[in-house]
């Protein structure tokens, strides 16, 4: 067994810092009332696994991993997403990138949060096995230790649900509300401190849904066209050059409709301007063009998993080509050119009902391409890299955020080898303890990865290269602490 599959199978769940051991007596008498006594006995042997499994991760992280930044943020994030610049200062040996998070707090003051992150250059000498007790952190390079700072930080009215710039100006970022409106920043027109009276001053309000949501997508080939998703079943289309009236609110220029349930996600295409496409509860994918005149049919509906659509995601190199996640625990693969067939179900799976991501082909959306089944629980978001067209990400309630290779999708393997999953699973990422939020590619350094979790931590990471280059490892595979998966 090489060490890619090490990766597989040494997926134990962690967070930032060392996770503290549980007590040896589980208290069994501190029930809380309404809460039965099974209930207790049955969280406490959970996070004594969730324990376990962290400090196997722990072990192995310097053999799996060529970077691993853990991070305590304040409050938990539900966002995160990398800003598209990056400063390289001179005689240095690491580049500065940014990042957009937000804050989920207990009734305190929300805030839309700007993060610098410096990581490592190419040549910085990196001692990937170095542990700071201190930090709670893997790696260490030249006069660098993973640096991560706060340096914005902006009100906002209650939690931010997602956040997203715009891509043809990065200042300006979209903040999904637990109200019904969708908040617009520059944040370059925001103090980097917070104003102590706490109020919100958006530069824009987005008007024209009656319920709060999470999908949120930014059209890259029109300025300022903006697509929201809504628990109220229906799909916001703004656009933020308009005029706004009083109050700097803009009402919504379309309202799409063609959802029963909770629409969960909405992507842009990204390369045709005037279509994108649409998940939601209802167990659908939908594919919209806002040529048609008729906001309440879409071009396309697909009954596209068995459960609840979480996710959806258009992969940057084909146009044809989509990926959807799915309380199912699948991802799934779909080509736009024949819908009525999955191309694929992506999959390694010890559980009874299914969690998936789903790839689509758009000429043909009646036919799933593929479904990767690997996934113990729902997956709340899928991306595909931005550097390598056969490469998915996944992630989702299991704590756990897998990296698909499309490329190996049918390879042969050996009865060993298939235990620790498909060909195609390259990677699981197990160093949360939470289910992870949010994640977003690194658009300047390939394969570094940011992720978020509910318990506030946040993980800059990088796989071995070995493991994305398929070479063989340093470490063998017997030198590799295995457990509970």
């Amino acid at each position: 067994m090489t060490d890619k599959e090490g990766a597989k199978v040494v997926d134990g769940g962690g967070g930032g810092g060392v996770v503290p051991d549980l007590p040896t007596t589980l208290p069994l008498a501190e029930v809380a009332p309404g809460h039965r006594l099974q209930d207790t006995f049955d969280d406490a042997v959970e996070e004594r696994v969730i324990n376990e499994e962290y400090k196997i991760w722990k072990k192995n992280t310097p053999f799996l991993y060529d970077l691993v930044m853990t991070h305590a943020l304040e409050w938990p994030s539900l966002t995160a997403q990398w800003l598209p610049d990056v400063t390289r200062p001179e005689g240095k040996d690491y580049s500065i990138h940014r990042l957009i998070l937000g804050t989920h707090t207990s009734d305190e003051q929300n805030h839309l949060l700007i993060a610098s992150v410096q990581l490592p250059n190419e040549d910085a000498q990196f001692d990937a096995s170095h542990y700071d007790n201190e930090k709670g952190e893997f790696g260490g390079f030249g006069s660098v230790s993973g640096k991560i700072e706060i340096e914005i930080k902006i009100n906002h009215e209650g939690e931010v649900n997602r956040a997203r710039y715009m891509p043809q100006n990065p200042c300006v970022i979209a903040t999904k509300t637990p109200s019904s409106d969708v908040l617009v920043f520059d944040y370059t027109k925001h103090p980097s401190k917070p104003d102590p009276s706490g109020e919100c001053h958006p530069d824009l309000r987005l008007r024209g849904h009656q319920k709060e949501g999470y999908g949120l997508s930014w059209n890259p080939n029109l300025n300022g066209y903006l697509l929201s998703a809504s628990d109220d079943h229906t799909i916001c289309l703004w656009d933020i050059n308009a005029t706004p009236k009083e109050n700097r609110v803009i009402d919504a220029k379309t309202i799409f409709t063609g959802h029963t349930a909770v629409v969960e996600d909405v992507a842009w295409h990204l390369l045709h301007e005037s279509l994108f496409g649409s998940v939601a509860d209802d167990q659908k994918l939908m594919i919209w063009d806002t040529r048609a005149n008729n906001t309440n049919k879409p071009s396309h509906t697909v009954d596209a998993h068995t459960a609840e659509v979480n996710c959806l995601s258009f992969n940057p190199y084909s146009e044809f080509i989509l990926a959807t996640g799915s309380a199912d625990k699948t991802v799934a693969l779909w080509d736009l050119r024949n819908l009525s067939l999955k191309l694929h179900s992506f999959a390694m799976h010890k559980d009874e009902i299914f969690q998936t991501v789903a790839l689509w082909d758009l000429r043909n959306l009646k036919l799933k391409l593929h479904s990767f089944e690997s996934h113990k629980d729902e997956v709340f978001q899928v991306q595909w890299s931005p550097h390598n067209e056969t490469i998915l990400a996944s992630s989702g309630t299991d704590r756990r955020l897998h990296v698909w290779d499309l490329s190996k999708i049918g390879e042969e393997q050996s009865a060993e080898d298939a235990e620790d999953g498909p060909p195609e699973l390259l990677f699981i990422h197990g160093g949360h303890t939470a289910k992870i939020s949010d994640f977003s590619w690194n658009p300047n350094e390939p394969w570094v990865i940011c992720s978020v979790s509910e318990d506030n931590i946040m993980q800059v990471w990088q796989m071995a290269e070995n493991i994305y280059n398929d070479e063989e490892p340093e470490t063998p595979a017997s030198e590799l602490e295995s457990g509970a998966s």
